[in-house]
């Protein structure tokens, strides 16, 4: 067993003791919650209709919860649903939103890959990383045990993203498809949207090319073509319309 192997295994230590030793990493998984106010989302997009809000709201939970993993070397990333979360089977298809299989992103030559299943096909979005011209702050909270500072920004224009993220972890990754921040994003709040993701561990283990297995099925598409073929497409969905669109484009 070589001696990388054994201090990056030694890496994997409780949040408390991670705090008190500043310990830097460079590779390693992260496994994020997403979590999602639907009762909040439906309230929006009901159309005034209360008492069509008040009855859906009796056929779903509260909370979608769900579980990714992201795998992360110095200059690679890898963002993939983990596990599976059997209290989201009460969530009756007609209120199900995009998600993404796998968000493949090459930070040294700003390459992103993208693979989600949209009205039942398969995409593969190929396209530059995503450019955040973010804000950074004095706020800092602690997320996972690591020590984060809070950043600003606005994506696709008008979407308010709240970001926190820690330089104790080289990548300047993230979850989805965020990035461009001087460390590891390990927590993502979009408030209008009523979503948020934070990491709820962080393991210093090995990671090899071999571990990133980048998607190549599905229907190619840049950003934009994507964006243009459902803006068309949902033009007359009204609320629920643009929520889909903007939750498919992040």
């Amino acid at each position: 067993m070589s001696l990388k192997y054994l201090f990056l295994n030694f890496l994997i230590i409780p949040c408390a003791l991670h705090a008190q030793n500043a310990i830097f990493v460079e590779q390693g998984k992260i496994r994020f919650e997403k979590k999602t106010n639907l009762y909040d989302q439906m309230q929006e997009d009901g159309n005034d209709n209360s008492s069509w809000t008040e009855l859906a709201k009796k056929a779903i939970p509260h909370f979608k919860i769900d579980y990714f993993d992201l795998l992360f070397t110095k200059n690679k990333t890898m963002y993939q649903p983990g596990p599976a979360n059997p209290d989201n089977d009460k969530i009756p298809d007609w209120y199900s939103m995009p998600e993404n299989k796998a968000v493949y992103s090459d930070l040294d030559n700003e390459k992103t890959i993208t693979q989600k299943v949209i009205f039942e096909d398969l995409f593969l979005i190929q396209d530059s990383t995503r450019k955040i011209r973010w804000k950074i702050t004095d706020e800092t909270r602690t997320i996972a045990g690591f020590n984060c500072r809070r950043a600003n920004a606005l994506i696709m224009d008008s979407v308010y993203v709240v970001a926190f993220y820690t330089d104790e972890i080289s990548t300047t990754g993230g979850p989805e498809s965020f990035c461009g921040l001087p460390g590891m994003i390990l927590g993502v709040a979009i408030p209008h949207q009523h979503i948020t993701w934070f990491a709820t561990s962080v393991q210093a283990v090995p990671v090899s090319e071999t571990d990133f297995k980048i998607p190549v099925k599905g229907k190619k598409n840049t950003r934009k073509e994507l964006n243009a073929t459902l803006s068309d497409r949902m033009k007359d969905w009204g609320k629920s319309g643009k929520r889909y669109l903007l939750l498919t484009m992040i």
